[in-house]
């Protein structure tokens, strides 16, 4: 061939090479999606249905595994074992215990000489502040509560063994007049009607009653009388009824020792004035608070034996 031959099979050639490098690049713009590359550090497209190429795959399935680069599923996290239930013991009920301040001996609605000894001996130090009257009621109470308080033992109000013993050491034997001392208050100088014969001669002011035989008293005691609604009436009287065991027909209430002088109205002896004192009031009688005396007045007063309150 000549040289103008080879010339122009080279100029075909070169420009058939260059007709297929057109086509390979219209191919490429006309939007054809480009596989990813082994071993590419370039992060792989999202899939086009949403999920990971791991979820697309079934077990047993003829898909080919995903390449090195696609991103793998993080295996799931173990869930937290549960820890032990803390079961808390059922309550169990305590034994009984013993008193630590040991038996009780005396407590509100007992009566008696114990109780009367207990009163004056309580009295003795400051912590009971009236006559004794042999009857365990609300005042007892609070001077026995206060005594234990004062020796750090339970406020409980009752005369155990250990709050007895302790007052016991702490006190003397009661005498004769401390045991039963005339009155808790001055009595009265007696009124001029009192000065003769057999006379209750009862002071209103002084609140108290002296027993007196021809113008001498023989014994006296504390009284308490009406409220201003029932008041107990002042002036002269007798005795004209007695009744040991009696129990008002009215008030359904038990009044011993009853010596009565003006209609319903009567001496005679009361459990409440015994526990509460003068922060009670009778419904017109004259209430007696010491039973040991009442009952002694009892036995000497007679029938027609006169009756005078006053002021």
């Amino acid at each position: 061939m000549t040289s103008t031959g080879r010339t122009g099979r080279g100029y075909a050639l070169r420009g058939a090479a260059a007709a297929v490098t057109v086509v390979a690049l219209a191919a490429v713009t006309a939007g054809c999606k480009e596989q990813p590359v082994s071993g590419a550090s370039a992060a792989p497209s999202a899939p086009e249905s949403g999920n990971s190429p791991a979820d697309d795959a079934k077990p047993g399935g003829g898909s080919a595994s995903p390449s090195a680069s696609a991103p793998s599923k993080e295996p799931a996290k173990a869930s937290p074992k549960p820890s032990a239930s803390r079961t808390t013991p059922p309550p169990t009920t305590p034994a009984p215990t013993a008193d630590p301040q040991g038996k009780v001996l005396m407590a509100s609605g007992s009566e008696g000489k114990q109780v009367r000894e207990l009163q004056a001996r309580l009295r003795q130090i400051g912590h009971f502040n009236r006559t004794p009257t042999g009857y365990y009621g609300t005042v007892t109470v609070a001077a026995v509560q206060s005594f234990q308080g004062k020796r750090g033992l339970s406020r409980t109000g009752k005369a155990d063994t250990v709050t007895w013993q302790k007052l016991l050491g702490m006190t003397h034997e009661p005498t004769a007049a401390e045991l039963n001392p005339p009155t808790t208050r001055p009595v009265a100088k007696p009124d001029k009607r009192c000065l003769t014969g057999r006379v209750l001669c009862i002071s209103k002011n002084s609140r108290t009653l002296s027993w007196m035989i021809d113008g001498k008293v023989v014994s006296s005691m504390d009284v308490r009388f009406g409220s201003q609604y029932t008041p107990t009436r002042e002036g002269t009287f007798s005795v004209y009824w007695k009744s040991r065991h009696h129990v008002s027909t009215i008030y359904h209430t038990a009044m011993p020792y009853a010596m009565f002088f003006s209609g319903g109205q009567a001496v005679h002896y009361s459990s409440d004035f015994a526990a509460r004192g003068y922060n009670g009031a009778s419904h017109g009688c004259v209430n007696v608070r010491d039973e040991g005396k009442i009952a002694a007045l009892f036995a000497a007063v007679r029938n027609g034996d006169k009756v005078v309150v006053y002021k």
